[in-house]
């Protein structure tokens, strides 16, 4: 495995975490009080750090070996996380799910599962338009807990600084309840022995003054880490390789993860590979392919075959639940399980057509009996939508539907070995 030494921030020595603003920053707040911002990222700046480098130069040798096909990714979690409890049984059953998906997948695999969490940090979305209806009313968009409330009133939805520290305070509790699961002696396959967390945290690094003040020198090995999460990845609506969101990640040592959709072009797939890992190194970059059933056959494979021509060591890991979103008659968002099922087998299809590894699954996923998604073992149908309908944002699979997926997950990573 590569050593410290050799997981060092990427060859940018103008680099500051202030670089982000010479750039367009698209789905970015407007925080309507400068001056409380201004002191709200100076506390950010002066608190402790969530995650430890060492965590985070764990995680890279980690996605090295995925990058080499000796492991595979699960990523999962909540669509969006929101400032309730937590509590230690929320977040047992929130890593027990992802554990047992990895298990299921790992079993069948005979390689490490490397667990990472959509946990401590996924408090912010991207929304497709600044404003919603609500009612009668047009209101400021719900932009996630992380910015504002989803109350159907003006003064709710009015961004607020303040939450960012309230973001903050939260990820520390729910990092403290993993570590504390951690010591109780919940052993997560694809984790280091004596790993500190009992799965790694990522999420969308979207608010990026929430983000900026967090990035801090390790002492040790002098590199730069953003240590707000473990693994920070790039939406598909901030992927701009010229973009503010890129600029920034560019310069931590940490993983860094990019969804990929479907209008995701080949010129710019290879400006987002060659500014995020110059010298390409296996664990610095996760591509998240988000096609779509429809689409995913035809659009992968020359993205995949480019990459892997320019000689980029990437991970490649499925989303086969953003891509296939729809409204139900009943105004509900959802996704069938018999979509996101067709979207993996053809992620594999795809991956492996141009002698690609299919490197992982993330999806949107909770323990709870939610009926949120349509389809699976359980025959949720459009009209049990509402019995059950708890997410705060986007639908999520819920835990019979996620092990459905993981045993076809499990068939598929079999069926190429």
């Amino acid at each position: 495995m590569p050593s410290p030494a050799v997981l060092a921030s990427p060859r940018l020595p103008d680099w500051t975490p202030s670089d982000w603003r010479h750039r367009p920053a698209a789905q970015q707040p407007d925080w309507p009080d400068a001056a409380l911002l201004r002191r709200i990222r100076a506390r950010l700046a002066g608190a402790a750090p969530l995650v430890r480098p060492h965590e985070i130069l764990d995680l890279r040798r980690s996605l090295a070996a995925a990058a080499h096909g000796d492991a595979f990714v699960v990523q999962l979690g909540d669509c969006a996380e929101t400032f309730d409890g937590p509590t230690f049984a929320e977040i047992a059953a929130r890593a027990d799910l992802l554990h047992c998906t990895a298990g299921t997948i790992g079993s069948a695999l005979g390689r490490p599962v490397i667990p990472v969490g959509r946990l401590a940090g996924q408090y912010a979305k991207p929304r497709s338009s600044p404003t919603e209806r609500v009612g009668g009313l047009v209101l400021p968009s719900y932009r996630g807990h992380l910015v504002n409330d989803p109350g159907p009133d003006p003064e709710a939805r009015t961004p607020d600084a303040m939450r960012l520290l309230r973001g903050h305070a939260h990820a520390r509790e729910v990092l403290a309840l993993l570590r504390e699961l951690a010591e109780s002696g919940m052993a997560m396959p694809g984790l280091p022995a004596g790993a500190a967390p009992a799965v790694w945290t990522s999420h969308e690094a979207l608010v990026l003054d929430y983000e900026e003040p967090q990035v801090r020198r390790d002492p040790v090995t002098g590199v730069l880490c953003l240590t707000s999460t473990h693994l920070p990845w790039i939406g598909a609506r901030t992927c701009d390789p010229e973009g503010a969101h890129v600029r920034f990640l560019s310069g931590v040592v940490n993983p860094v993860g990019v969804k990929i959709g479907p209008s995701t072009g080949i010129e710019d797939l290879a400006a987002l590979c060659d500014t995020l890992d110059p010298d390409r190194e296996p664990g610095r970059l996760v591509l998240i392919s988000r096609m779509g059933a429809e689409r995913v056959r035809e659009a992968l494979p020359p993205l995949v075959a480019e990459v892997a021509r320019l000689g980029h060591p990437v991970v490649w890991l499925c989303d086969p639940v953003h891509g296939n979103t729809y409204v139900s008659g009943s105004g509900h968002k959802t996704r069938d399980v018999a979509v996101v099922a067709d979207e993996i087998r053809g992620f594999f299809e795809a991956v492996r057509s141009v002698g690609g590894r299919p490197g992982g699954l993330h999806l949107e996923a909770t323990p709870a009996a939610v009926t949120e998604c349509v389809g699976g073992v359980a025959g949720i149908a459009e009209e049990d939508l509402p019995r059950r309908y708890e997410t705060a944002c986007d639908p999520r699979l819920n835990g019979s539907q996620t092990a459905e997926i993981a045993g076809l997950t499990a068939q598929l990573c079999a069926a190429g070995d």
